[in-house]
């Protein structure tokens, strides 16, 4: 998997006068042609980094408040054959197209069709990611043809909302490293990249369009797994049953999955709580927690199970590992 930066922009060195323009000429060579609106008396403040990730391109953009405008016109003169998914990380929004209008909050997306009129107007200081698919992709490995209207993903089902949790995660996984500020869980060669990306979408899009669940990559079923298993390692109660419960597999279809990582449900569990233990048994803002307090807190119920588990994973103790870092 390679993350390579294509290229940056601020409107902060820029004069006052002329941040529109510079943010809709850089727009409309780096992602897609659009106007622009500030209403803002410190006038459009607003940054972005366009990535390269194996086969597709992200965007993470952030701002104050402003409209961004994909008119009829500008849609025939700077044409853009792409699918975008967009991501909403911080602030509100509205997404106003042909058939309607959208209310969108942090942690939604909406998916849409580049070749049609849009309006995106942000009410507030924000920041998006952005998936760029070209079309002809996305009808190849989402959904044939085109998006007959923006999908917008958020408030519907349980596994909607573990979907984009998890699309969220890798995103900021990947970027994290480019941004030099590091996501728990990042770097620790947990599967990601353009296939990871694009098989969550998909699911989130043959979802809504009635493909049905069953269409789910053993892939995306691993991100989708790894994800939930991070967000709770804290909990005693986790294990591959309750794991495969909630992504509604069988455990023996969960162990399927964990084949293409090398391991199993229940070793990868105590490997990820054995190395958040290890990390902050070397830490030394966490001098004050005792050897107990860690093992509790990553799910141990034991103190002496985890030691010992500890000790065969990493050939010496916990007191060990943190008398080394004295």
């Amino acid at each position: 998997m390679a993350v390579a930066v294509i290229s940056r922009a601020t409107t902060e060195a820029v004069d006052p006068e002329e941040r529109i323009g510079f943010w809709e000429e850089y727009n409309r060579k780096a992602l897609v042609g659009l106007s622009c609106t500030s209403y803002s008396e410190r006038g459009l403040l607003a940054r972005q980094t366009n990535f390269q990730v194996d086969g597709v391109r992200l965007a993470e953009i952030a701002g104050n408040a402003h409209v961004v405008e994909r008119t009829p016109k500008v849609a025939k003169t700077a044409p853009k054959d792409s699918v975008f998914a967009t991501l909403l990380v911080k602030g509100e929004a509205v997404f106003l197209h042909e058939r309607g209008c959208l209310a969108v909050n942090a942690g939604e997306l909406v998916l849409y069709d580049t070749r049609q009129p849009y309006l995106f107007g942000f009410s507030s200081d924000m920041r998006q990611i952005l998936v760029d698919i070209p079309r002809e992709l996305f009808a190849r490995t989402c959904l044939a043809g085109s998006v007959p209207a923006p999908m917008h993903f958020g408030r519907g089902s349980a596994r909607e909302g573990t979907l984009l949790s998890t699309l969220r995660a890798l995103l900021d996984g990947l970027l994290a490293p480019q941004r030099h500020t590091p996501v728990p869980g990042s770097g620790d060669n947990r599967p990601g990249g353009a296939d990871a990306i694009m098989d969550l979408i998909r699911l989130l899009a043959l979802d809504r369009a009635g493909g049905g669940a069953g269409a789910t990559g053993l892939l995306s079923q691993l991100i989708i797994a790894e994800d939930y298993i991070e967000r709770h390692l804290h909990d005693p109660c986790l294990t591959a049953g309750r794991v495969a419960s909630v992504m509604g597999i069988s455990v023996r279809h969960l162990s399927r999955v964990f084949e293409s990582a090398q391991t199993t449900p229940s070793r990868y569990i105590l490997q990820r709580r054995l190395l958040k233990a290890r990390h902050q048994l070397a830490d030394p803002a966490c001098r004050d927690l005792t050897i107990a307090d860690i093992a509790y807190r990553w799910g141990f119920s034991s103190q002496a199970h985890f030691a010992r588990v500890f000790r065969a994973q990493f050939g010496q103790t916990p007191s060990e590992t943190r008398a080394a870092t004295i």
